[in-house]
């Protein structure tokens, strides 16, 4: 287990430039397995998640060709069906989030799946619902393999077009669906499709590699299937994620920071939901300068009631997000509402800040109301543990603004989402080591 050894207190500065971004990286690699075909795709963030699942296709059979960094080629002409049958497999997958992205593909082209409860952040129930049925929808049967501990899903004579209003707008769900419905007879249609940038980016790929898709970009999807996909090339959008915490790093530590390339016509609601917080960005050209500031105070509704923040499907705010935000508050001037509907343990790890000397309330599994500091009080290091990739990143935020020398533990969790963190905050001038046991 590896540490981060972090002495805060420190201001920043520079440019950084957000990695290709990691939901988009686990959906556009799993669907190369749609196709024999060579499929390219580049910006391909190289962080622990993306990582495995590449070495996963690697051990389906798929050719795998690293021409760079981030730069990849997939043929998944040849795949080895007794693997992807075995337990080996199927204990493989549950180790990794991202393996849910690959029960569409392979159903649609091979006719038989396995869908294990996946791993990954332990932040509360993710179901796995919207995914199933949607392939039962298509015409595949399911039943649980206690021997495997999985869902071994079926359609050995195809699967067949048809009309379905999902239960919830599950990004995951959504993807999985439209990449089985490229493949299946007839034309698909799915309503309350979840419409984040991630599932466009599929989209178009998947129109570039000769699939049928209407609506993109809305929550109403049409897919006429088509009997077969070619190859095609992607590149990947810069993870927004990662571009809302280097906005939350600037303020927290109250220094002058330059974000790179961010595709900013895609970042949605994100800058303005900082901008609530009081936080002054500039969009220039396609790049977000963030000034240095003392002081950063929290807006309040118009009638004067507390500032609330939630999170919501798409064009809502994202809800991996709200973890930074919350962290950035307890530094700004006023108070606020953070409101995680979607989730029910992504706000368990205020306690850690509550230890620094943060002002919260934790009301619920999923609300916090933050007093914030104005930077009068100065939060001081702490020793935490790294629950998930968000909260991760929080800790990391709050560790970089406090007074002291604080450590984070199991941060496997903030490597998974985040490509060398440490090297890069390095080079705004933070003082963090890496300590491998």
């Amino acid at each position: 287990m590896s540490s981060f050894i972090i002495k805060g207190g420190r201001s920043l500065s520079g440019t950084i430039t957000p990695q290709g971004a990691k939901n988009e990286a686990l959906q556009v690699i799993s669907a190369a397995l749609l196709t024999p075909s060579a499929v390219r795709i580049s910006n391909v963030p190289e962080i622990v998640d993306t990582i495995n699942l590449i070495d996963m296709l690697r051990c389906m059979g798929v050719e795998v060709v690293r021409h760079a960094k981030g730069d990849y080629t997939f043929k998944a002409e040849r795949i080895n069906l007794e693997y992807i049958r075995s337990r080996e497999f199927v204990l493989r997958c549950a180790a990794l989030r991202g393996s849910v992205m690959i029960a569409g593909p392979l159903l649609a082209r091979f006719g038989e799946a396995f869908f294990p409860k996946p791993g990954g952040d332990k932040i509360g129930r993710r179901r796995i619902d919207t995914h199933i049925e949607g392939f039962i929808k298509l015409g595949a049967s399911c039943v649980y393999d206690s021997e495997v501990a999985a869902y071994h899903i079926t359609a050995p004579k195809g699967l067949g077009g048809s009309y379905m209003l999902l239960s919830e707008a599950s990004v995951t769900g959504t993807a999985n669906i439209v990449m089985a419905a490229t493949l299946a007879r007839g034309t698909t249609t799915i309503y309350n499709a979840a419409c984040e940038p991630y599932v466009q980016q599929l989209c178009s790929m998947l129109v570039g590699m000769g699939a049928c898709i209407e609506g993109i970009g809305s929550n109403l999807l049409t897919i006429k299937g088509v009997e077969g996909l070619g190859g095609g090339s992607h590149v990947i959008l810069p993870d927004m994620i990662e571009v809302g915490s280097f906005i939350a790093l600037a303020a927290i530590t109250r220094s002058a920071i330059t974000i790179k390339n961010v595709h900013y016509d895609k970042l949605g609601i994100i800058p303005d939901s900082f901008r609530r917080l009081g936080i002054m960005l500039e969009q220039r050209g396609d790049d977000i300068f963030i000034p240095a500031r003392e002081s950063y105070e929290i807006e309040s509704f118009i009638d004067g009631s507390i500032m609330t923040i939630a999170d919501a499907p798409w064009p809502g705010l994202t809800p991996d997000l709200l973890s930074v935000m919350l962290v950035v508050a307890t530094q700004c001037k006023g108070a606020v509402l953070i409101h995680q509907k979607m989730f029910e343990s992504r706000l368990f790890f205020v306690d850690r800040l509550i230890d620094m000397g943060a002002q919260i309330i934790l009301c619920d599994p999923h609300r916090a109301v933050v007093i914030g500091h104005d930077h009068k009080f100065t939060l001081r290091g702490c020793r935490m543990t790294s629950p998930d990739i968000r909260a991760g990143i929080a800790m990391l935020l709050a560790a970089l603004s406090a007074n002291g020398t604080s450590e984070i533990n199991n941060i496997e969790q903030i490597d998974r989402g985040y490509e060398s963190i440490d090297a890069r905050l390095r080079s705004l001038g933070a003082d963090i080591q890496r300590v491998d046991e």
